[in-house]
């Protein structure tokens, strides 16, 4: 399994904004593109991490070119509400002992 953390810095006033385009573009990359989900932390009043799963390094190398039109929309909403976005590690899963809901 493929796994990145983000870290997002968001503009104050747009909290709401980011995390409901956070969870479309989530949505979207889940149907359309592969994608395993994510979970989105809040680490301060303007930084959130998020944790996104893929089957494979090939799957998110692809996943762009899946999405329907429409998610370029939601991509740009997301980027509005962000000072700065940041990929902090690219990694693979060696085991995994989460709990699934």
């Amino acid at each position: 399994m493929h796994t990145r953390i983000y870290v997002f810095t968001v503009k104050s006033a747009q909290h709401d904004n980011f995390v409901k385009a956070w969870k479309e573009m989530t949505g979207l990359l889940v149907k359309h593109a592969g994608g395993l989900g994510s979970r989105l932390h809040k680490v301060s009043d303007s930084q959130y991490l998020a944790y996104a799963q893929w089957p494979d390094k090939g799957s998110w190398i692809k996943a762009g070119k899946q999405l329907p039109p429409h998610a370029e929309i939601i991509r740009q909403r997301m980027r509005t509400t962000c000072k700065e976005i940041k990929t902090l590690y690219e990694m693979e899963v060696i085991e995994d002992l989460l709990k699934e809901l």
